[in-house]
C-alpha cells in the first residue's frame, strides 16, 4: 500500500505521518526540503478554536502539538477567566527550530521518504488517482493521492502597483498540478490571503508598547511533553493611530485589494489593516501585537498589520506609530492570491466525489490557518488508508470534534471566503472543550494505530482519576450557611470554584492537578445539567443524521421541494437527511417532505 502526499505544509506532514502510521509506504513530496512546516504567517500554534483543534489532533497521534512545544517560546491560555468551554491554549514559537524540529521528526519516521520535486499531474486511470506525474518527469504509482498545495496553485504575491507569479514570498508556484486540477473537472475557486511586514527587533522602542508575558507556569499541549514547557520572550500589545488612517485612506488606490487587480476573496475575520480601515470607519485606532519570530533572529511578526500596499506606503503607516516611527522592514507585507477548489466536491472523508482515491486537505479547501490544515490533513490521511483497505471512512460529527465542526462545515456547506474555525461554529461546544479531548477521541486513536497502548493507558489512567474525584464530591459533605451539602452542590454554586472548594474543606483534593483536570472537573459538574440536554439533542440529531437516502432517490420526485432544492440536491446527493439537512438553502420543511417521501416509497 503506498500512498503520495503533494504538498509538506501542516496539511501534509499530518496526512503523511497518519498514513505511515497506518501502515502504508508514504512518500511527502515538497519543493523544497528546507521549508517543510513552514510558518508562512505568523509564528504561532492555537488560539481560540485552533487550539481545541491542536488538542485533538494530539489525542490522534498528530505531530503538530509536539511541535508547538519542543519549539515554545511563548505559552497562554486565552480565555482563562472564562468559562471551560472557551478556553484556549496558544504558543508563541521560534520559526526557525520549529520548522528545524518536523524536518527532522519525519526524516526519522520509518517507511516515510521525503522527496524534493514538483508535482505537475495526478495521474488518473479508470476513475481513479493511481499516481502522480512529476514535472521533471518521473512518474510515482500510488494506491492513493492527497493533495496539500496550501496557497500554491496558481499562486501571485501582489505588493502595490508589483505582482509576480509565486505560491510563498520567493517561492515558485504550482502552475502545472492548478491546470491539471482544473482539467479533471474541478470547480476552482480564486481566493487571497497575505501576510505583515517584519521588522527588526533592535530599530523597536519597546517601552512604547504594553507587555503580554507568558502564563505561570506554562501549559503544555501535548500528552507527550514530559519537560517542562517555559516561557522564554513578551509579546507586546500596540495601536494605531488616526495618522495611519489617514495615510492609508488618501493612498487607498495604491492598494491591489481595492484598485481591482486583486480578485480573489480574503479572509474576513483576519483582514488586512487597509480593509480594516475602510470596513470600519468609526474606529480611530487599530490593536495590534509585537510577536518575535525566535531566539537567534531579530525579525519581530507585526500580528494585526497584515497589508497590500505598495512598501513605501507601509512605511509611512510604520512612521505613523510611536514606537515603530524608526523601525526597519526585513520582509514587507504582501497580499497573495491562489486558486482552491470548492470542498462541496469532497466526500466527509475528503475524498473527491468525482475521481476515487484522490484526497484533498488544508488550504486547497478554501480553509486559513495552519491548525485547520493540519486537521484536515490527519483525516485525509487516515481516509486515505482505510480506502485503500476498502474499510468505512474515519469520520468525526459535529458534537464529537471540532474537525468534525470543520469538515462538516466546508464539504457540506462550501466556502466563498478562506474559513476560519470559531468556537461559535459548533452547537456542543460545551462537550468539545480542550480538557475532555482524550475522552472524546483516545480511542479512536487506539482503534487506528495512531497511539500506542502504553500512551492510551497512561492517558486512562489520568482520566479515571478525575471521574473517580468527581463520584468522590456526590459522597462527600460539608457545611456552608449551617447547612450540610454534598461537596458536588456546593461546586455547583454560583462563584464557587475548584480552588475555593479546596480552601473549604481545608486540604487537597486531587494531589497532581493543573488547569486541564480543575477544567475537566468544574465543566462536569456546574455545567451537568447543560450537558445532559446537550446529549438529548445529539441522540435526537444522530437519529435523523443516520437515516439513509437511496443512491437512487430521484429528488425532483419528492413533493414539497422547491426548483433550487430539487437542483441542489440532486448534484450533491446527500447519503442521510443528516447531509442533506446542512447543505445551504436547504430548510427544516424540506427535511420534512424527503422523510415523509422515503417514508411512503420505502416503507415494508
Amino acid at each position: 500500500m503506498k500512498i503520495i502526499v503533494i504538498g509538506a505544509g501542516h496539511a501534509g506532514m499530518e496526512a503523511a505521518y497518519a498514513a505511515m502510521k497506518m501502515g502504508a509506504e508514504t512518500i511527502l513530496l515538497t519543493m523544497h526540503l528546507e521549508t517543510i512546516a513552514q510558518m508562512s504567517c505568523n509564528p504561532s500554534i492555537g488560539g481560540i478554536a485552533k487550539g481545541h483543534l491542536v488538542k485533538e489532533i494530539d489525542a490522534l497521534g498528530g505531530i503538530m502539538p509536539r511541535a508547538a512545544d519542543a519549539t515554545g517560546i511563548h505559552f497562554k491560555v486565552l480565555n482563562r477567566s472564562k468559562g471551560p468551554a472557551v478556553r484556549a491554549t496558544r504558543t508563541q514559537n521560534d520559526k526557525v527550530a520549529y520548522r528545524n524540529y518536523l524536518k527532522s521528526f519525519l526524516e526519522k519516521a520509518a517507511n516515510l521518504s521525503l522527496y524534493q520535486a514538483m508535482a505537475g499531474q495526478i495521474v488518473v486511470r479508470h476513475g481513479r488517482a493511481c499516481g502522480v506525474r512529476l514535472t521533471h518527469g518521473e512518474v510515482l504509482a500510488a494506491d492513493a493521492v492527497i493533495v496539500c498545495s496550501g496557497t500554491f496553485l496558481g499562486g501571485r504575491i501582489f505588493i502595490g502597483s508589483a505582482s509576480y507569479a509565486a505560491g510563498r514570498a520567493n517561492e515558485p508556484p504550482s502552475l502545472l498540478l492548478a491546470e491539471n486540477i482544473r482539467d479533471l473537472g474541478f470547480e476552482m475557486l480564486r481566493l487571497k490571503t497575505g501576510t505583515p511586514m517584519r521588522l527588526h527587533a533592535d530599530s523597536i522602542l519597546w517601552a512604547k508598547f504594553t507587555p503580554q508575558p507568558g502564563d505561570e507556569p506554562p501549559l503544555p499541549f501535548s500528552m507527550y511533553t514530559r519537560r517542562q514547557v517555559k516561557n522564554r520572550v513578551c509579546c507586546y500589545l500596540g495601536h494605531t493611530t488616526p495618522e495611519v488612517g489617514r495615510i492609508i485612506r488618501e493612498n487607498l488606490q495604491l492598494s491591489p485589494l481595492y484598485s481591482g487587480k486583486i480578485q480573489g476573496i480574503g479572509p474576513r475575520y483576519c483582514p488586512s489593516i487597509e480593509d480594516k480601515i475602510v470596513k470600519f470607519p468609526g474606529r480611530e485606532r487599530h490593536h495590534f501585537y509585537l510577536e518575535p519570530e525566535g531566539l537567534d533572529n531579530k525579525e519581530i511578526y507585526v500580528n494585526g498589520l497584515s497589508s497590500s500596499l505598495p512598501v513605501e506606503i507601509q512605511k509611512l503607516i510604520l512612521q505613523a506609530i510611536p514606537g515603530l516611527d524608526k523601525a526597519r522592514i526585513m520582509r514587507p507585507a504582501y497580499a497573495i492570491e491562489y486558486d482552491a477548489i470548492q470542498p462541496t466536491q469532497l466526500r466527509a472523508s475528503l475524498e473527491s466525489r468525482q475521481i476515487g482515491n484522490l484526497f484533498f486537505a488544508g488550504q486547497v479547501n478554501g480553509t486559513s490557518g495552519y491548525e485547520e490544515a493540519a486537521g484536515q490533513g490527519l483525516m485525509a490521511g487516515i481516509n486515505a488508508v482505510l480506502r485503500v483497505r476498502g474499510e468505512a471512512p474515519f469520520i468525526l460529527d459535529r458534537e464529537q470534534a471540532y474537525i468534525g465542526v470543520m469538515v462538516d462545515d466546508i464539504v457540506h456547506g462550501g466556502v466563498d471566503e478562506p474559513y476560519r474555525l470559531f468556537t461559535a461554529r459548533a452547537e456542543y461546544r460545551l462537550q468539545l472543550r480542550e480538557d475532555n479531548v482524550f475522552e472524546r477521541l483516545g480511542g479512536h486513536a487506539l482503534r487506528l494505530g495512531l497511539v500506542s497502548r502504553m500512551d492510551h493507558d497512561r492517558e486512562m489512567r489520568k482520566l479515571s482519576g478525575r471521574r473517580h474525584l468527581i463520584k468522590e464530591l456526590s459522597k462527600a459533605r460539608a457545611l456552608v450557611d449551617g447547612k450540610s451539602q454534598s461537596l458536588f452542590k456546593i461546586l455547583q454554586r454560583p462563584g464557587m470554584n475548584f480552588a475555593g472548594l479546596e480552601k473549604l474543606v481545608g486540604q487537597p483534593l486531587l494531589k497532581k492537578k493543573d488547569l486541564s483536570d480543575i477544567s475537566y472537573i468544574e465543566a462536569n459538574v456546574k455545567y451537568e445539567g447543560y450537558i445532559d440536554i446537550q446529549k438529548r439533542e445529539v441522540g435526537k440529531m444522530r437519529k435523523m443524521q443516520t437515516t439513509a437516502i437511496p443512491a437512487d432517490l430521484d429528488f425532483s420526485a419528492v413533493s414539497g421541494l422547491s426548483r433550487e432544492i430539487k437542483q441542489k440536491l440532486s448534484r450533491l446527493h446527500p447519503a442521510t437527511l443528516g447531509e442533506a439537512a446542512r447543505v445551504p438553502g436547504v430548510t427544516p420543511a424540506a427535511i420534512n417532505a424527503i422523510s415523509i417521501h422515503l417514508t411512503l416509497k420505502y416503507r415494508p
